[in-house]
């Protein structure tokens, strides 16, 4: 059963995901030195994709997606074709449309399509399949595998991963993404978590070779924190996403604060921006969520209903 804090925890993580999502999207793709001239400071609208304020992109409708698998009792398959529903027929999008679809992504998902392949296999394996969207999706999965052993947790974070990427060095990311968010639920600070994080990643990956891929993720948190803003990079390379938001959050000391520099950092505007207040959420709680921010999302009751039922899943677990 969960107590009262870890059900509150669950409301955070989500709600900072979707929130800091919503402050990318009007400025994704803009640079960094345009976003210093105009920086976020709040819930805008329109810009890059011209949609109001409080739009959500698909990090957040593909992990709807995740949650709600597991609501309905977790199948890949059933994943997968929630996956299809969202590109094909606007299924948990903002408004009834997908309008931001990254290219690896949608490769996939027409692979899905296909039921004589397995769903753990459809993800790209290439060099160049490396992008960000397992790791924008798969935030869920520190509250549903917490109480899992190490090995069963991240072949859990793999097969999940790989419906839409499946080369090493994002199944790397996503294992270390999802052990930092658990350390984190666990009371852990957020250099003790990035530790843990490490420690986990390079026990799980100590024979593959792309994990050199990572030293920089893998350095002491003191040494991370150092790195200049300009060594920095916000792409939706899967690599410079994960530096970027733990960079960010060694640098803050809010919810608020958090989410704005890692919007502010520019280009994948929305998928750091997501994950970091995914992160940030748990760590600093609801409360320091802003509650305007909360309040113009878009299908805010629809998401505060999927979040109640997804943490009862939970509770009964």
């Amino acid at each position: 059963m969960m107590n009262e804090e870890q059900k509150e925890l669950v409301y955070a993580g989500i709600l900072g995901f979707v929130v800091g999502d919503a402050l990318g999207v009007p400025v994704e793709f803009e640079s960094r030195e345009e976003l210093k001239q105009h920086p976020v400071s709040g819930m805008t609208g329109y810009g890059t994709h011209h949609q109001p304020p409080g739009t959500w992109s698909d990090d957040s409708s593909l992990m709807f997606c995740l949650m709600e698998t597991f609501v309905a009792g977790f199948d890949l398959r059933k994943l997968g074709n929630r996956f299809v529903n969202w590109l094909d027929i606007g299924y948990w999008t903002p408004f009834g449309k997908a309008f931001d679809v990254g290219i690896g992504t949608r490769k996939a998902i027409d692979r899905l399509r296909d039921t004589s392949i397995l769903p753990k296999e459809a993800g790209g394996s290439g060099e160049k399949d490396n992008g960000n969207g397992a790791s924008m999706r798969i935030l869920p999965l520190c509250y549903a595998l917490q109480n899992q052993s190490l090995e069963e947790r991240v072949s859990f974070v793999s097969d999940v991963s790989s419906l839409t990427h499946r080369h090493p060095r994002n199944l790397i990311g996503s294992t270390f993404l999802i052990e930092l968010g658990i350390a984190i639920l666990q009371g852990k600070t957020i250099s003790e978590s990035i530790q843990i994080a490490q420690d986990h990643t390079k026990t799980i990956f100590r024979e593959e070779k792309e994990l050199s891929h990572y030293k920089r993720l893998l350095l002491d948190p003191k040494e991370i924190q150092n790195l200049p803003e300009e060594e920095i990079h916000s792409s939706g390379y899967v690599v410079h996403t994960l530096e970027a938001c733990v960079w960010t959050l060694l640098q803050t000391t809010s919810f608020r604060e958090a989410v704005l520099m890692a919007v502010n950092l520019g280009d994948d505007t929305d998928t750091v921006g997501a994950i970091t207040g995914g992160l940030a959420g748990m760590f600093y709680g609801q409360n320091q969520i802003p509650k305007e921010w909360i309040d113009v999302l878009a299908r805010k009751e629809d998401i505060l209903a999927l979040v109640d039922s997804f943490q009862k899943i939970l509770a009964s677990q």
